[in-house]
């Protein structure tokens, strides 16, 4: 999409900055089941030098989410900052996750792929409304409680073979 792509190519050496507004819009094209609602602001901060290019990604508001527990939506507020580091290179590929390599001829960066994966990857794993913030469920206590185990427990079941494994610390 046009509207979250930097032209490169004619920028000087030096430091710009690019705003976007992440909205409706943003989340059509690039959205998924995941996460397809919420607005941001995103200030994209792009130092090009001769053989690089820095890019810093400051995204900042809420995301739309469904609460786990409750099925209701609520507002889940973010602040992200990230950095990705554009290397010039025979061909384009990417090296690691925060180091793409691009050939020299590469006109534009798309960005907003980028900025959508920043987003998503900084959602929780579990979403839960607010108001269950300070709760601790059942569920929860149960699970820290069966991972203990008593010391007389564990004597009783230990297998021989590591009690002499044991003797060796």
């Amino acid at each position: 999409m046009k509207a979250y792509r930097i032209d490169i190519l004619g920028l000087s050496y030096s430091e710009h900055s690019f705003d976007f507004e992440l909205g409706h819009s943003f989340f059509e094209v690039y959205g998924s089941e995941s996460l397809n609602k919420g607005h941001f602001h995103a200030q994209v901060i792009l130092n090009k030098k001769e053989t690089f290019i820095e890019v810093d990604f400051n995204i900042n508001g809420q995301a739309s989410l469904m609460c786990d527990r409750s099925l209701e939506p609520f507002d889940f507020p973010m602040t992200i900052r990230k950095r990705m580091v554009f290397k010039y290179g025979e061909e384009a590929q990417e090296v690691d996750e925060e180091v793409t390599i691009i050939t020299r001829d590469q006109a534009s960066l798309e960005v907003g792929q980028l900025m959508y994966e920043y987003i998503l990857l900084d959602i929780p794993m579990k979403r839960l409304h607010p108001r269950f913030a300070n709760e601790s469920t059942q569920e929860d206590l149960t699970l820290v409680y069966s991972s203990e185990t008593s010391p007389t427990d564990e004597s009783d079941d230990i297998d021989p073979r590591w009690e002499k494994l044991k003797k060796l610390k």
